[in-house]
Parts: C-alpha cells; sequence; structure tokens
C-alpha cells in the first residue's frame, strides 16, 4: 500500500477499532504522539507496538515533540520541565566547552528513551532566532538570539540523534523569530525584507544536516504577500528550497492550526501544492483523519525516495 502524503494524531492511550481500521484502510505516512497519548512507559511501549503491529512495519514513522522546557510530551515518564533550549544557549554562551558536552549528554539521555519507546523521529531543533519582541510561546524554546550559538547547539542536536539513530525536524522553516503573534492562534506577519531576513533568520537554517523541516506558519509579506510560508510556492521553492538549500522532507505545521484560514482539508492540501512534501495533522480526531486521508495524495516521487533513504538509516 502506497503511504498518503500525511502525518496523523491519535485519540487516547491506545487505538480504537476506527483508528485501526483507518490504518488498515489507508497509510498515512506516519503518526505523532502528544500527552493525550502518553500514560506510562508501558503503556506507551504497547501503544507504539500496536501502531508498527497494525502497518507491518517496524521502522513505521513514529513522532514526538519533546523539546523539553515548555513543550514535553513525556512529563508522566521524565520531568524534562527544566531542560528547554533556551537553557542550554545560556549555558552554552557562558562555556562552549562545557554548553557542548552537558547538552551532547542531554540529548543522548533523551534518545535512549525515545529508542527505548520504537520512536524513531523527535521534531527538534527549533532554529528559530530569539528577538526581545519575539511571542512568549516560542521565547523559552529557542536556543538564543545569537546565529552562532544556535547553529552550534542544533549541529550538536542533529548529530548526537542521528547517532542514536533518530532522527530530528528542525523548525520553523525558514524562521518563527519576529513574530509577535501565537501561529496557533492568529497569523503573525512580517515585514522585513528579503535581505535582512537571508543574513539573520534564514540563515540559522542554512548548511543544516536535518533529514526533516517543518515550515512556520507566517506571512513574509515582502516575499509573499497573499499567502503564508507553509501555503507559498515562493517561500517554499525560491527560499527554503533553494537560497536556504534545504533538501530533505518538508513537513507542515499543523494543518488545524488557527493562523491557516481555510479548513483541514483545503489547509492540507494547499500545503502540499505549495510544495510541503507532507502534511501534518495534530487533533487527533478519527472522523478528521479519515476524511483527510480519503483526500489526500498518496506521497509522491521526491517523498518516495527519501523515506527509503529513512528505512535505510533505521537499518
Amino acid at each position: 500500500m502506497v503511504k498518503k502524503a500525511i502525518i496523523i494524531s491519535l485519540s487516547g492511550y491506545k487505538l480504537t477499532k476506527m483508528e485501526s481500521n483507518i490504518f488498515k484502510k489507508y497509510l498515512p505516512w506516519g503518526v505523532i504522539l502528544f500527552r493525550r497519548n502518553i500514560r506510562d512507559f508501558t503503556q506507551l511501549k504497547k501503544l507504539i507496538l500496536s501502531i508498527k503491529k497494525i502497518t507491518r512495519d517496524k521502522n513505521y514513522p513514529i513522532l514526538i515533540d519533546e523539546e523539553g522546557g515548555n513543550v514535553t510530551r513525556l512529563e508522566k515518564i521524565i520531568n524534562n520541565k527544566n531542560f528547554s533550549q533556551k537553557y542550554f544557549g545560556k549555558i552554552f554562551d557562558l562555556n562552549q566547552r562545557i554548553g557542548s558536552n552537558i547538552y551532547k549528554y542531554y540529548v543522548n539521555e533523551i534518545c535512549i528513551i525515545l529508542k527505548s519507546l520504537g520512536i524513531n523521529i523527535n521534531t527538534i531543533p527549533v532554529l528559530d532566532r530569539q528577538y526581545k519582541f519575539t511571542h512568549k510561546f516560542l521565547k523559552n524554546r529557542v536556543y538564543s538570539s545569537k546565529i552562532k550559538t544556535i547553529k552550534a547547539l542544533s549541529n550538536i542536536c542533529i548529530d548526537t540523534c542521528k547517532l542514536n539513530k533518530i532522527l530530528t525536524i528542525i523548525k520553523h522553516i525558514p524562521g518563527h523569530g519576529l513574530a509577535k503573534l501565537d501561529s496557533h492562534k492568529k497569523l503573525p506577519v512580517i515585514n522585513k525584507d528579503l535581505k535582512f531576513l537571508i543574513k539573520n533568520d534564514f540563515k540559522c537554517f542554512k548548511k543544516t544536516r536535518s533529514f526533516f523541516a517543518m515550515t512556520a506558519h507566517i506571512l513574509y509579506k515582502k516575499i509573499d504577500s497573499k499567502h503564508c510560508a507553509t501555503h507559498s510556492p515562493i517561500v517554499i521553492k525560491k527560499i527554503i528550497r533553494k537560497k536556504i538549500g534545504f533538501k530533505g522532507i518538508i513537513i507542515s505545521d499543523d494543518i488545524s492550526m488557527k493562523s491557516l484560514k481555510h479548513n483541514i482539508t483545503k489547509n492540507a492540501l494547499k500545503a502540499l501544492d505549495a510544495g510541503c512534501n507532507l502534511a501534518l495533522y495534530c487533533k487527533g480526531r478519527s472522523t478528521e483523519s479519515l476524511k483527510l486521508l480519503k483526500k489526500i495524495p498518496p506521497i509522491d516521487e521526491f517523498t518516495i525516495k527519501k523515506t527509503s533513504e529513512f528505512y535505510k538509516f533505521l537499518r
């Protein structure tokens, strides 16, 4: 069965009958897990095994968003709330050698837990640059205002994850730091010109070694005045692919966020039409997942090739 170009989410601690049937009849590219799916270590491992069993795929893409700090899905298993990217950025800026070693140790420990659960993709690191006015929903999730710090720590994160057979999703490409609004609720608009963005926010994403990237639901008014990055062929093809030079799989941010103005199906299809390789759906409603899977096309040749590379990496 050819995979559909979407990552879905689940409603609870175990697969419902409807969710099981969804995996049998349609095959989403992968699944992302949230707090609502996690009660304890044993339960989560059973849930992941059940997904891999029903898809008959031991390497089926299982994603989680375990950034640490404000964004930790594993809080019922580990206490990761004190360890935000900002926390490690501050240590690194005080002492690069010590900061690098501590961060490498931390990422390695997180990877050991993820791997033991059967998770193979973490939606980290956040490469957005911090500004004084960066919205509070993002402020503790970023490393620093310094591009060198962002580049150094993101490379440690990506490389350490790879050593543990965990792949990463850099976000929010091409940069969310300038946004003064929470894109979960409203569409942020950025008025900076291309020259500024290339030297600053976009630079954080250049020459990354990550296999995946996640888009920003941001309107860059002087690049594409009509479409946010996720829905903009200009931003995806001319900026992310050409200027930044990202060569991996591009995943949309959550298509159910309020910053996108259409219904979830149209949001997903517009993201794919613009150049995203996969759409991401995070609400976990089975009826909506089914509706999406009926409309979403199979993955394209590029994504088939890259998915094959992902599977080879996991062997």
